[in-house]
């Protein structure tokens, strides 16, 4: 079929058609049906006129549907506004193991990135020691491939909720977004709201149903779901009239179909170039930058990331750099940097529309906005929810301080901990009670597990307190923060995890099977305190085999007293170090954290008491070595210690207990100032 279409910027555009058909027009494009809507009456189109594609009424196939101007919008023009179209910037959003990094890998691949012969590990994106040991993304980073003489810069984010942080800000330097989903437990807590995010920033959305060769695979329940939360999140018709790629990152595989995957990834990289846009640019503009990411290095010192959004950026450059219209100050650019490949390459000059990183600039902060010296103006800065669980950090206090730390001085402290907040907006250091305190909020346990970890790999030692959630105070009323929590469990287990949340003061709205591996998924509103603990807990119940996750809600009333742990703790009553005499009589009264041989202090948590309250033991007894020669040596047979991590700590602690943090060590103590009696 031969078709021309003519499209003209007055303010009655008109279209003219070579071999002219029905209003609704068919067309094979890809494999997939295309549909053409009926084109407007000539006397009441504006200079707004752009191509759209909708979904056929009379196909059921994967349409290709995106609904990207082909014109820019007069407000575009006047103020002398462009598309690029050699660059599509994207964020790759999806809920935790959804498998977004390994598609990373694929796309990467694929665009001939390494080296035949070169050896890549999994996860190439996940270049952090603890990522790589956590299997989960931690910071948002950058990369870039060329598709058909089009860069691609590509950022991989965080799908875990509490680094939700890292996602609203990544969002400010993109156009638009592939939301990866899995293809058996279709959309999760964590996928409405990068969604939510993404839609309000009003991109475009390009859906991946990932991992479609699982054997429960169920792809169209999954696209069901998803389009039911565009609705429910209020998308525009425009975004709702998504395109679906289905996939297999690990197999680098992609398609329209789910039954019809291609070779490669091609039918991904086509629906990038055609339903994301490029960046809208004022390239004659005064130069303008927001800071949306921040990295360091040993000789270039702070390096500024984002995206420009007008002028041009040159090496050597003089910039002004500000916070607000009154607030700034005069920089300039040492070096500069654009992303290509899998590495960061020298540029000299880098123009509106592409992502590059600024070094020279000693002082700059997220959210600041690199601007032309003469007449540059700030761009809105970035702003994140605020935090729900705050934690207090203090100087180590115990008998060992001082034995495996580097870092163990207040100063070194407080120097640390406000360091952090110059490249994590969403968590926030407040002094506390005492000079030696301060204390951490961030938007969940993990938020703030990922300090503690950073920071004893750095080599400071201390000691944190137990989580404590953030209350709000409205018209004389506490409001304290709630959580939807989705529990994926067996069947056999289901009636102890649904006791558990329940007495957590969690309200049930939905339950539902999945797939057809007999788990069934339960959804819950649950306060942000009876998650303190909680995911121990519900392994232990479900024999190990329960996935939990969450993501903040909203604030509502005061749920009411909850128990979230129900044993004591066993507690040594003087220094040394533990021997096998004493632990074998110990383990009867519970279960032990340590082994014969290990140093511990009056105070220390050894165990963990089989009954409530604390009762407090001598682990250091030594067998009387009278009579020796009369009595048969005995064996000693101890049962295995408890290893717990540092999560469990954090969650097993209670409001008179700390955690001691080393480089080497992780121990468990009473708060001498708040210490109960033992008996």
């Amino acid at each position: 079929m031969e078709m021309a279409i003519n499209i003209h910027s007055s303010s009655s555009s008109s279209f003219s058609l070579i071999n002219p058909k029905p209003p609704l027009l068919t067309k094979q494009l890809f494999g997939s049906s295309f549909t053409l809507s009926s084109f407007p009456n000539t006397s009441k189109t504006t200079s707004t006129s752009s191509l759209r594609c909708r979904r056929s009424r009379f196909s059921f196939h994967s349409p290709i549907k995106c609904s990207v101007s082909t014109e820019a919008s007069t407000t575009e023009k006047r103020s002398q506004m462009m598309r690029r179209g050699d660059i599509r910037n994207i964020a790759i959003v999806a809920h935790v193991d959804h498998g977004k990094t390994t598609l990373v890998d694929a796309m990467l691949k694929q665009s001939k990135v390494f080296r035949d012969n070169q050896f890549v590990q999994e996860r190439i994106m996940d270049s952090n020691d603890i990522e790589r040991e956590r299997g989960i993304t931690i910071l948002s980073k950058n990369t870039s491939i060329t598709y058909k003489d089009t860069k691609i810069n590509i950022i991989d984010t965080p799908g875990h909720s509490d680094f939700g942080g890292e996602v609203e800000r990544i969002l400010n330097m993109v156009e638009g977004v592939l939301l990866v989903v899995d293809s058996v437990e279709g959309p999760m807590p964590q996928t409405r709201f990068v969604l939510k995010k993404a839609l309000e920033f009003g991109h475009a959305v390009v859906v991946v149903v990932n991992k479609i060769d699982r054997p429960s695979a169920r792809p169209d329940f999954v696209i069901n779901s998803t389009f039911e939360l565009f609705i429910e999140l209020n998308a525009t018709d425009e975004q709702c009239d998504f395109q679906s790629i289905y996939a297999s990152g690990i197999k680098g595989k992609a398609g329209l179909s789910p039954d019809d995957l291609a070779e490669d990834l091609g039918p991904l990289f086509e629906a990038i170039m055609r339903c994301i846009p490029g960046p809208c640019i004022d390239k004659d503009g005064a130069l303008q930058m927001l800071a949306t990411n921040i990295e360091y290095d040993e000789h270039k010192g702070r390096i500024a990331i984002g995206r420009l959004h007008a002028g041009v950026l040159q090496k050597g450059m003089d910039v002004r750099v500000c916070t607000s219209e009154d607030s700034c100050r005069f920089g300039k650019v040492s070096e500069l940097f654009v992303y290509e490949k899998f590495i960061r390459v020298p540029a000299t000059k880098v123009e509106a529309g592409d992502i590059c990183a600024v070094c020279g600039i000693e002082d700059i902060q997220i959210g600041e906005t690199i601007a032309d010296k003469a007449f540059g103006k700030p761009l809105p800065s970035i702003r994140v929810e605020e935090p729900t669980v705050k934690m207090a950090f203090s100087i180590n206090t115990s008998p060992f301080v001082g034995r495996e730390g580097k870092y163990v001085t207040s100063r070194n402290l407080r120097d640390r901990l406000y360091r952090e907040l110059e490249r994590n907006l969403a968590m926030k250091v407040e002094d506390g009670e005492t000079a030696d305190t301060f204390v951490v909020s961030g938007r969940g346990t993990l938020h703030i597990t990922i300090l503690i970890e950073n920071m004893r790999r750095e080599g400071y030692e201390f000691m944190v307190g137990p989580p404590k959630v953030i209350n709000k105070k409205v018209d004389d009323k506490v409001l304290e923060p709630y959580e939807i929590a989705t529990v994926e469990v067996p069947e056999e287990h289901m009636g102890a995890v649904v006791e558990l949340l329940g007495r957590r003061r969690g309200q049930m709205f939905d339950m539902q099977g999945v797939g057809s591996e007999g788990t069934t998924l339960l959804k819950y509103k649950i306060p942000t305190r009876g998650l303190l603990g909680l995911r121990n807990a519900i392994l232990t119940a479900s024999r190990g085999t329960a996935i939990l996750n969450t993501i903040f809600d909203s604030y509502g009333p005061w749920a009411g007293d909850i128990i979230t742990r129900d044993q004591g703790s066993l507690v040594a009553f003087e220094d040394g170090a533990s021997t096998s005499y004493a632990l074998a009589s110990s383990q009867d009264r519970g279960q032990m954290f340590i082994r014969p041989g290990a140093g511990v202090y009056k105070g220390q948590i050894v165990g963990i008491h089989q009954r409530t309250g604390d009762l407090s033991l001598n682990v250091c007894k030594k067998k009387a070595a009278t009579n020796v020669r009369s009595n048969k040596e005995q064996t000693v047979v101890l049962d295995t210690p408890l290893d717990y991590s540092l999560d469990d700590c954090i969650e097993y602690i209670q409001e008179d207990e700390l955690v001691e943090v080393t480089p080497s060590s992780i121990r468990m103590c009473k708060n001498p100032k708040l210490a109960k009696k033992t008996r």
